[in-house]
């Protein structure tokens, strides 16, 4: 397959996330409510372990005890680790 080809599928394949960033109502998301923005689809807890190997969204800030994600910054990463479903039986072997 051409690299052409390649890319054109790549693109068609991306999953856009962009809905999540346009209803959240501010420019930050708190570590608490990523549940909340990401439709349960990530925990808080699970943020702070990717956080603390160096595996966490870029850009966070820390207010007081408080851990702050940029929006732009969680969705780019929510859509890198994004994928359809496989086109197997469910549990079972393809």
């Amino acid at each position: 397959m051409n690299k052409t080809k390649q890319m054109q599928e790549q693109e068609q394949s991306r999953i856009d996330l962009s809905a999540f960033a346009k209803a959240w109502p501010a420019p930050y998301v708190e570590r608490s409510k990523l549940a909340e923005f990401s439709g349960g689809a990530l925990n808080a807890r699970t943020m702070a372990n990717l956080d603390s190997k160096g595996q966490g969204i870029q850009g966070r800030i820390s207010i007081g005890r408080k851990i702050l994600y940029p929006v732009q910054e969680l969705v780019a990463w929510l859509e890198a680790r994004a994928s359809q479903p496989g086109k197997g039986k469910v549990g079972g072997k393809a």
